[in-house]
């Protein structure tokens, strides 16, 4: 009878993918954030797997980023930031959430980039997982990650083929993102950085955060008399926004022809019912 339970057990849990290799995490953050749109972030958590699509990013280039932890230098906090790529960087926000980053680039970089929503695949099918706070508890992430090597188990993040050739995706899970690019969400101290076009998501997907116009970019700090196009103007990057970010962002999309990229200043995508907000 025990060994029945434990087969049974084995046939809901889908066997272990391939971690992504540190190779992908040595690059800027930009170039990351938009290549970890469509792969899957997996915790072997003791009571079970729980994995999902990473469906929306944000990166965070370093000490020159205005919004970027790396800004106040090295200190205990920003310890894991600095480090290693491949590792987790975990850091709790308005005294409650926790959020979820991966460093990247080289040790000393500052370089990280925030996964901001997942599609729920295994584990969490009825879990909210449209913000980083609530991404997290879905996934039983916490602040005892901080520092978690992410190219082996129990956390870590694998290609949609890894996944594909251990768990049963449904059809259009494996699908290639549709990108969008907007500014980072709740950066509006940051100066010319917070309309730097440094946010990336799935606009086919229906569990990305859903932030107010105002908490996109320099949103309320922006001139109320800027008008629509303005505003889409300076979402989209052509706005106050530093060359170096601009051209993270080109470079992050060399090598990936197949997607789709376009810029928004909103993120309504695929006609999605509007959400209660939420932690972000």
């Amino acid at each position: 009878m025990a060994s029945e339970r434990r087969d049974a057990a084995r046939e809901r849990s889908p066997r272990r993918p391939d971690p992504l290799p540190i190779a992908f995490y040595e690059r800027d953050a930009a170039v990351v954030a938009r290549s970890l749109l469509g792969t899957y972030l997996v915790h072997a958590h003791p009571d079970g797997v729980r994995a999902g699509r990473i469906v929306e990013t944000e990166a965070y280039r370093g000490p020159e980023d205005l919004a970027c932890h790396a800004r106040v230098g090295l200190t205990k906090r920003t310890r894991t930031l600095y480090g290693a790529p491949g590792h987790a960087y975990v850091f709790l926000i308005y005294g409650m959430y926790d959020c979820f980053n991966v460093v990247c680039a080289g040790e000393g970089r500052g370089h990280a980039v925030l996964v901001r929503a997942i599609e729920p695949l295994h584990g969490i099918a009825f879990a909210r997982t449209d913000g980083p706070g609530r991404l997290t508890r879905a996934m039983a992430i916490t602040r005892a990650h901080d520092g978690a090597d992410l190219t082996r188990a129990p956390l870590f993040i694998a290609s949609a083929a890894s996944m594909a050739s251990v768990a049963a995706i449904a059809p259009g899970e494996g699908r290639r993102p549709e990108v969008a690019v907007t500014a980072r969400v709740g950066v509006a101290y940051a100066g010319a950085w917070a309309d730097a076009p440094l946010r990336f998501y799935d606009a086919a997907s229906r569990c990305v955060s859903r932030p107010s116009a105002r908490q996109i970019g320099s949103g309320g700090a922006r001139d109320a008399s800027a008008g629509a196009g303005d505003r889409e103007t300076r979402a989209a990057g052509g706005g106050p926004v530093t060359e170096a970010a601009a051209g993270a962002v080109r470079a992050s999309s060399d090598g990936a022809p197949h997607e789709t990229v376009r810029a928004s200043a909103t993120r309504r995508t695929g006609g999605a019912p509007a959400r209660r907000r939420g932690p972000r």
